[in-house]
């Protein structure tokens, strides 16, 4: 990690308006403020109903615990937070709100960790533009407004990222050493990109101890607290190895490295749409001012193509991370989502607060501004493009349905999270297995899809059915299924539509099909 250079400097006299009349001092803290209080509400937002992987992790988490973990062999996750969330839902119920907000409280409690953070980059400064950036990141606002783990990883890697520096820079006190190893562990817990975060970080702990002989004793302190930590994961390891023998994501392809850029930065920015676009290119410029910038002045930058140590080895844990695991990628067929980036989002927006505060002069304040203008527009449309259509087709279905009609979904990656919506009384069932729609077998899933006969399936259908209407949910294009589920509904005799997907207005759409009860 990177030495004491330019640590605890304040660069509040490189701002505009230092000398400003005492009467106008409280505009800062309001302004502060307001933005901080924005952030806070837009964390507990969502219109959306859940979708598949919140749908998913409610009806894993709401299982005793044996038979969650055991759920999870064939999930693909660790267990922390699916542990974590049982235990909430047990005190404040499974409705869409009470499981979204242990993530927006999760969120809210990163806010105070970015202040810190930023201050000890830049200042005062500093302290301000991280907690804008992170108060206002569309990123940061759709993972707090999901029943997801994301939140819970950037809280993490921020608390490790303030615990490390403290030891590394200050003194690596016991408190500072068993709190990073708990860290490390409870990360290891959360998501698998903590291995490429892990070795990440202590790769550059070796560096360290290769070039600074005289800190070679705090240096190695921190990266065992990290080794000791990381056995908390040992009690899950037959559960991962399992996992990784019949898992993985088979749903996906693996990424190139400019396609895994490209992906994480304008989903930073909210997701498919051109100011997102716009938002990943104004993230990616602030970041090399702040990497490249070593002083600032009047209207003047300096820059130094050795790079500035202020964020260096921050970025240098990005680029590693980023590298680690596309070769992972690669080696193993598994496949990438931004989503994945929680482990790096921290550091990123940390950088860009830095640059912003690099910027000179008036020039701040206008680089500031747009940057929030561009954040808005991400949050706005992270709020507009729904993540689901299923209130849509439950209440086309219900609007048609009787007791004991069927409704088939396929593929079943759509079942947690349209059959949540459905009316109670119906026989619902997911392709290809005809199985509950609670959850999805991931367990050796490409090899189960490929030998679905659609003709078969849809003979055991209409023998469940007999008389009765069925429905069937389904949507194309999913991997591993080919045409399966059109080949489903075109056997099944259902000319139909009542839903058309629309994949402008839902990341996950589906089309209704259906064909009426048979007349008594």
């Amino acid at each position: 990690m990177r030495t004491l250079v330019d640590g605890g400097v304040d660069d509040e006299s490189t701002a505009a308006g230092t000398d400003r009349p005492e009467r106008y001092r409280w505009v800062v803290p309001v302004v502060l403020g307001a933005i901080v209080a924005l952030g806070v509400a837009l964390r507990f937002i969502q219109r959306s109903p859940l979708w598949l992987d919140e749908a998913l992790s409610v009806n894993i988490a709401r299982l005793p615990v044996g038979d969650l973990l055991d759920a999870l062999r064939h999930d693909g996750h660790p267990p922390l937070y699916y542990l974590i969330l049982h235990y909430w839902m047990k005190v404040f119920g499974e409705g869409d709100i009470a499981v979204r907000a242990l993530s927006g409280l999760i969120a809210v409690a990163s806010l105070p960790l970015a202040w810190v953070a930023g201050r000890g980059l830049a200042g005062r400064s500093g302290a301000r533009w991280a907690l804008i950036v992170v108060a206002l990141s569309p990123y940061w606002v759709r993972y707090g407004t999901e029943t997801r783990m994301y939140s819970l990883i950037m809280l993490l890697v921020l608390a490790g990222y303030l615990m490390t520096q403290d030891a590394l820079l200050l003194k690596p006190t016991a408190p500072r050493l068993i709190g990073i190893g708990l860290v490390s562990g409870l990360l290891l817990l959360t998501h698998y990109w903590a291995f490429y975060l892990m070795a990440a970080v202590i790769l550059l702990l070796a560096v360290r101890w290769w070039r600074e002989p005289e800190t070679r004793g705090t240096t190695l302190r921190v990266g065992g607290a990290m080794v000791a930590g990381s056995l908390l994961f040992v009690p899950w390891l037959g559960g991962f190895l399992y996992q990784a023998g019949h898992t993985g994501t088979p749903w996906g392809e693996p990424f190139r490295p400019s396609a895994m850029v490209q992906t994480t930065l304008q989903d930073m920015g909210g997701g498919e749409l051109t100011e997102a676009a716009l938002y990943g290119s104004i993230v990616l410029v602030l970041v090399l001012v702040a990497l490249f910038t070593v002083r600032s002045g009047g209207h003047e930058m300096a820059l130094d193509l050795r790079t500035s140590p202020r964020v260096r080895a921050e970025l240098m844990v990005v680029a590693l991370v980023l590298g680690l695991g596309t070769l992972a990628g690669y080696a193993t067929h598994a496949t990438y989502q931004s989503r994945y980036a929680a482990m790096i989002v921290p550091f990123v927006l940390l950088a860009v607060a830095v640059g912003i505060t690099r910027v000179p002069g008036v020039g701040r304040l206008l680089v500031g501004l747009v940057y929030v203008s561009f954040s808005l527009a991400g949050i706005l449309w992270v709020n507009y493009y729904q993540r689901t259509q299923s209130e849509i087709v439950a209440g086309a279905v219900a609007a048609r349905a009787q007791p004991g009609d069927v409704v088939v979904y396929c593929p079943d990656q759509l079942g947690p999270g349209y059959s949540r919506e459905m009316p109670d009384d119906l026989v619902e069932l997911s392709y290809p297995a005809l199985s509950s729609p609670e959850r999805v077998d991931w367990v050796d899933y490409a090899d189960r899809n490929g030998a679905a006969d659609p003709a078969a399936i849809a003979a055991e259908i209409n023998e469940r059915a007999g008389d009765h209407a069925v429905f069937v949910v389904w949507m194309s294009d999913y991997r591993t299924y080919g045409s399966q589920c059109e080949q489903l509904v075109a056997e099944l005799g259902l000319v139909e539509p009542l839903v058309v997907q629309d994949s402008t207005r839902f990341f996950e759409p589906a089309f209704v099909h259906w064909r009426p009860a048979k007349p008594v």
